[in-house]
């Protein structure tokens, strides 16, 4: 699956620069912009580029290409309108998926009713999560156990479907184990190795962080 590489941040609070670190180390090209010029001299450390700009101001971002984005994270939740400015301006723009961050469940109507494809509440996720969970696109949820292992959800590849977990040889050719598989709302944990895959499970697998962002990487 092809990743999401160029994103726009929007704010750099802990949260909007917990993303950008995050995205960054992961090698994609990042865009972190706030009005804040300290914080956009810190971020500058391991984005690719970071901008002093009032994140609200069209002209500004228009001027920085915003439209040219894969992803653009508004991490501004505390501000309502600030929030709902440059959300507006990303999708007249043209940002393919918008990111929101909000503070209660009124500011996420509002944000979802203008164009926000997704509204988080930071207080809930960690920037790290959501990071990652951008990434790529059948990656459910990603949590980073240690440095060294995570669990991850992730949907079944085409060629899995109608086969059994044992003839898919998941741990020998991937090195994941199945902890769990979720199916109608029902959650089977630990399921025998006879269990057939079907199109809408979700299968939870858990294994080495690198080895998981590589199978993402890799299927299709």
């Amino acid at each position: 699956m092809k990743l999401n590489n160029q994103f726009i941040v929007l704010g750099l609070g802990r949260f909007g620069m917990s993303i950008a670190k995050t995205l960054s180390e992961k090698g994609c090209d990042v865009l972190a912009v706030d009005n804040n010029a300290e914080v956009v001299q810190n971020a500058m450390e391991f984005v690719t580029h970071a901008v002093k700009a009032d994140i609200t101001d069209e002209i500004a971002l228009k001027s920085l290409g915003i439209g040219n984005f894969d992803v653009a994270i508004i991490a501004i939740g505390s501000n309502l309108e600030a929030s709902v400015m440059a959300t507006l301006i990303a999708k007249e723009a043209g940002v393919k998926y918008i990111v929101t961050k909000a503070t209660d469940e009124m500011a996420k109507k509002v944000l979802k009713k203008i164009g926000a494809d997704r509204v988080i509440f930071p207080e809930r996720e960690m920037g790290v999560r959501i990071a990652n969970s951008l990434l790529y696109g059948n990656f459910f949820e990603f949590i980073e156990l240690s440095d060294e292992f995570g669990i991850a959800e992730i949907t079944p590849n085409k060629d899995w479907i109608g086969q059994t977990i044992a003839g898919c040889e998941i741990r020998g050719k991937y090195g994941l184990n199945i902890v769990a598989v979720k199916h109608g709302g029902k959650v089977d944990v630990t399921p025998s190795a006879t269990y057939v895959f079907k199109e809408d499970d979700i299968i939870i697998v858990l294994g080495e962080n690198k080895v998981i962002q590589d199978f993402m990487e890799s299927v299709g």
